[in-house]
């Protein structure tokens, strides 16, 4: 977190999924996120080309203020991958 970013109240894992839902709805508002299992590849999912997946992860940042290295993009293949992920970027503000 850096000096400008507020303190977030923790997430849990569940808000976490529905944050990452609501950035894939927000590039794909015709895909059906509600039966996404965690292991889903969610460019296959919902039909994502580069542009779209990039607009995913702006929409993360935007809403998780939490920056995503092109680097770690492999690490938002699946819905599971990107909750663990960015669980991972924003401890200790997740719990359980």
């Amino acid at each position: 977190m850096t000096p400008e970013q507020p303190a977030r109240e923790a997430m849990t894992a569940a808000q976490l999924r529905d944050v990452v839902v609501d950035a894939l709805r927000s590039v794909a508002p015709e895909a059906d996120a509600a039966s996404l299992g965690d292991a889903a590849r969610l460019r296959d999912a919902f039909d994502l080309d580069s542009m779209d997946f990039l607009n995913v992860v702006i929409a993360l940042h935007t809403a998780l203020g939490v920056d995503i290295p092109e680097a770690d993009y492999a690490k938002l293949q699946t819905l599971g991958g990107a909750v663990a992920y960015l669980a991972s970027r924003l401890e200790p503000r997740v719990t359980g």
